[in-house]
């Protein structure tokens, strides 16, 4: 007879087992990995924009496009990773966005490095499509919104890592040995990711063809509570990133002027975001998806406008503050899609690569356009288009409270 333990473990790696461990250690390191590659251009803009003579709005180009290029890839590795497995993309994504990283720091011109990380953000796709995936297959249910989390928490690391360790190196010797550090961290990490990483054990392969992708597809752009996460991804992330995107331009302009390097260093808030996606993921095991979701943006809107005075440490508190808010918000949203998935019988990958490709769509449009209203209109134009998006985020999770709830043990 089956015990209750044996049962358990059945249905995925359970919290406190060297599995789960290896599990939680060796997704963080791919979250720093593909996270610090995705940002590290983002420190290094003021200085982009002067080497290439270009202007603020151009030199965003450098992670519009990447962006960009990631969101378009998901569309292709979410659903062939459903055929071909999960943990093979994984390493080939990180491997291969890390050698690109080292060519983005070769670069002999503008369009040349434009050209570049286009390419590293197809290259990057291959882990944020599966990632989810994997973690709703591997792990226990009752752990799945708390390793989500987790994982969410170890893109924060990335993000701050990228942008800490461009931006001083590159303010030391260059912008090209600030890019070149950074493919060096993502190369290390997908080191120890190839050591640590589980096979998959519960993954099984989709149907194959045109017609089975295509009925996929379908479930996955059908079900109203998707479509509703699928654009929290979009607004919540644009939002942040058209904030940290002109922040270099204000830190190192009229009236606080500092270099390259000590701005990179308001990039130090991003463990908030570690802790913050991780207490939200517990929360929502605890309290329900629903209830956190509008928590998170809350205080996200908050830090935004705490921002608009042109005093540094009420600057960093809102900083600090949107760094919290916006991962509490995409923690919660990116697990809640594969289980929501799962429980409507849509395939996970898939459902996971369309959150993604809107979240990355949103990173890239309205990154740009945080570029467009710091030309147009200043501080005060950036902070009013976060603000919007977030509006638009609180509107769609006050929706998803009364969306209704499909029979999966981790959603609520």
């Amino acid at each position: 007879m089956t015990t209750t333990a044996e049962r358990a473990l059945g249905e995925g790696h359970l919290p406190g087992t060297p599995e789960y461990r290896r599990v939680v250690a060796a997704l963080v390191a791919a979250g720093v990995a593909t996270f610090a590659l995705l940002y590290s251009t983002q420190a290094l803009l003021p200085e982009l924009a002067t080497e290439f003579g270009v202007s603020s709005a151009q030199s965003t180009l450098s992670l519009s496009l990447t962006t960009l290029g990631l969101g378009a890839a998901l569309l292709v590795a979410g659903p062939w990773s459903d055929v071909v497995g999960r943990t093979r993309l994984i390493h080939l994504s990180l491997t291969a966005s890390a050698v690109v990283g080292l060519a983005c720091a070769l670069a002999p011109s503008w369009s040349a490095l434009l050209g570049l990380r286009l390419l590293q953000g197809v290259a990057l796709a291959g882990l944020p499509a599966v990632a989810t995936a994997y973690l709703r297959e591997e792990m226990h249910p009752s752990s799945h919104a708390r390793v989500a989390g987790l994982y969410i928490g170890g893109t924060a690391l990335g993000g701050m890592a990228g942008r800490l360790v461009a931006g001083p190196v590159g303010d030391l010797a260059g912008w090209r040995w600030g890019l070149a550090a950074t493919a060096l961290l993502g190369l290390g990490c997908a080191l120890v990711v190839r050591l640590a990483l589980p096979p998959s054990q519960r993954f099984r392969p989709a149907p194959t063809g045109a017609g089975a992708l295509l009925r996929m597809g379908r479930r996955a752009v059908s079900d109203p509570g998707l479509l509703a996460l699928y654009a929290v991804g979009g607004c919540s992330v644009g939002s942040l990133v058209a904030v940290f995107n002109t922040l270099g331009f204000r830190l190192t302009g009229a009236p606080f002027h500092l270099g390259l390097g000590a701005a990179s260093l308001v990039f130090l808030v991003y463990p908030l975001g570690t802790v913050s996606s991780t207490l939200s993921g517990r929360g929502a095991d605890r309290y329900g998806r629903r209830a956190v979701l509008p928590v998170g943006c809350a205080a996200a809107v908050v830090g935004v406008v705490l921002t608009l005075p042109s005093y540094l440490p009420l600057v960093l508190a809102g900083l600090a503050l949107l760094t919290v808010g916006f991962f509490a918000v995409h923690g919660v949203a990116s697990g809640w899609v594969p289980a929501r998935a799962h429980a409507g019988g849509v395939s996970s990958g898939q459902a996971a690569s369309l959150y993604l490709f809107t979240y990355y769509l949103g990173s890239s449009v309205f990154g740009s356009l945080g570029g467009r209203a710091w030309t147009v209109a200043g501080w005060p134009g950036v902070v009013a288009l976060s603000t919007a998006l977030l509006v638009m985020t609180a509107l769609l999770a006050q929706r998803l409270r009364h969306t209704p709830t499909l029979l999966e043990p981790s959603v609520r």
